[in-house]
């Protein structure tokens, strides 16, 4: 039975909104960023958008293939996992110098977004195995079936990134400066502890 394409897209907003969700690197750096900037999200989001709106390009023409190579991914998670734990330390030993900022992370919002995306082994490897899979289905529609799976990809993203962002910015008015620290530093052991498991994986 032939999936018509707007049920198609409908579910991958489904798949897309589970795997944007799930706590990683990019959550943990838009609490960060969120803290002093509302709409950090909507910046982080468009940084994350240079990286991948090129690799969906680029795997809708087979390049998947070529991020499934098990030495590719090798040093992808070994590159990455050592940019994550960089960010992380940056992070957790500037949340005890400076108060009332995000510390170690790029100061724009955007070029976080493309450091976070760019350097996280995950991303690409779920580009290259579950994201491979819906691009592999929307493509029987042609381009602009691809291009209509990018428009409904991406505001999942924002969504979740802005209502991030705007939360961790609207209750920052009860944070106490004990609070702030212990938010910073737990945004810096995730990116750190991300960055610990990426290293070992690409040994295992």
């Amino acid at each position: 039975m032939e999936t018509s394409l707007g049920l198609f897209l409908l579910s991958a907003a489904g798949i897309s909104l589970t795997g944007v969700m799930f706590p990683g690197p990019m959550t943990a750096a838009t609490i960060a960023k969120g803290y002093n900037e509302k709409h950090a999200g909507a910046w982080i989001t468009a940084g994350h958008a240079v990286i991948e709106i090129p690799l969906i390009v680029a795997i809708y023409f087979g390049l998947g293939r070529f991020i499934d190579s098990p030495r590719v991914i090798q040093g992808m998670y070994l590159a990455g996992g050592l940019m994550l734990l960089y960010l992380g330390f940056r992070i957790f030993r500037a949340a005890g110098e400076a108060i009332g900022t995000a510390g170690g992370l790029p100061a724009k919002s955007f070029i976080t977004g493309v450091v976070i995306t760019g350097t996280n082994p995950a991303f690409y490897i779920w580009w290259a195995t579950v994201g491979a899979a819906l691009i592999t289905g929307v493509a029987k529609f042609g381009p602009v079936g691809v291009v209509l799976f990018a428009m409904v990809h991406l505001p999942c993203d924002l969504a979740w990134s802005e209502f991030v962002s705007v939360g961790t910015f609207k209750s920052r008015r009860w944070w106490t400066e004990r609070a702030q620290k212990i938010v910073f530093r737990v945004c810096a052991l995730v990116l750190a502890g991300f960055g610990v498991w990426f290293c070992l994986s690409a040994f295992l």
